[in-house]
């Protein structure tokens, strides 16, 4: 599985939308959007925030 669709797998499953990332984040909606199509990827810091948001490792993210 791609980072992009763990990304949107573990969104999900936590119920939440990709605004409520967004948010938690201090990034746009639609750079959540674009790293969930593979438009695009997040940088470290938000690779690290990411993984603790979600409650898993940055290398399960990988």
């Amino acid at each position: 599985m791609e980072l992009n669709e763990k990304l949107k797998a573990l969104r999900q499953e936590r119920g939440m939308t990709q605004e409520q990332v967004a948010a938690k984040l201090y990034v746009s909606r639609t750079a959540v959007s674009k790293w969930e199509t593979g438009g695009g990827s997040p940088n470290l810091d938000l690779l690290q925030a990411l993984a603790r948001l979600f409650e898993v490792s940055v290398d399960e993210l990988r």
